[in-house]
């Protein structure tokens, strides 16, 4: 009993191992955002290489698939239909956390490199990184699924798939390009390696993005003394009046 017990811890250990066998290592081409008052969007370049303590098990080609996440916020989803010859809200359904940003890049189409399974484990996919409450709406699905379009549309949400360039099962390499309507919070980039469609180890790194200048100064206004940034918004209209108003005399005159 005792060199079976002994010979299953070793067959564990030897499995463990082996799952730990490949990692990845990696990069972000910046460490954190700053959006300014003419801040246009970025691109960030994510690269990194497969680090392997033994020869690479088996036949089965490794994938990579990697997430870039901004931070979550609550959404109403709404359907309009045609009433009397009037477009009007009819139902809505309440999204409990939905990603501000959310891109995805493949080395390979989604779900070639990564089971369902997994998918619903680690929250990859678009879909699985939204979590809607259930409003007893038969068609739930179909509200997230307008989100995920609007938000296709604008680029708030990105899938390339085959954007990942891997060479050789050793260096990987992408960008991702994030729009000009960034919301300000943490955003975390995601690296997972998958074989066969399992994920073989996950690397994950904070990006922050934060407004800063002149940009920092007018949102700190606006939240955290709005008296302060109405009464100054009054006086700044109060003035480009007055100039207008002025140079429309002089040339005029």
């Amino acid at each position: 009993m005792a060199a079976r017990l002994v010979a299953l811890l070793l067959f564990l250990i030897v499995g463990a191992a082996a799952a730990r066998a490949e990692t990845v290592v990696a990069g972000l081409s910046q460490e954190a955002i700053s959006i300014t008052t003419n801040f246009d969007g970025s691109e960030i370049l994510i690269y990194g290489a497969v680090r392997r303590e033994a020869p690479a098990p088996g036949t089965l080609p490794m994938q990579v698939v990697i997430t870039v996440q901004g931070p979550n916020r609550p959404a109403t989803v709404r359907r309009k239909d045609r009433r009397f010859g009037i477009w009007v809200n009819t139902d809505a359904s309440e999204i409990d956390a939905a990603p501000t940003f959310y891109a995805v890049q493949t080395t390979v189409p989604l779900f070639d490199a990564l089971t369902h399974t997994e998918d619903l484990r680690h929250r990859i996919s678009i879909p699985m990184a939204i979590r809607a409450i259930g409003t007893g709406l038969l068609d739930q699905d179909s509200f997230t699924e307008a989100l995920i379009r609007i938000h296709l549309a604008d680029e708030a949400y990105q899938l390339n798939e085959g954007a990942v360039r891997f060479r050789e099962e050793v260096l990987f390499d992408t960008s991702v390009r994030l729009p000009a309507n960034l919301t300000e919070g943490d955003y975390v980039a995601r690296i997972f390696l998958t074989r066969g469609g399992e994920v073989v180890d996950i690397f994950e790194q904070a990006l922050p993005v934060r407004k800063v200048g002149l940009e920092r100064l007018i949102y700190s206004l606006a939240h955290d003394r709005p008296l302060v940034y109405g009464i100054l918004s009054l006086i700044i209209a109060i003035g480009a009046g007055w100039l207008a108003s002025a140079a429309f005399r002089y040339v005029r005159g």
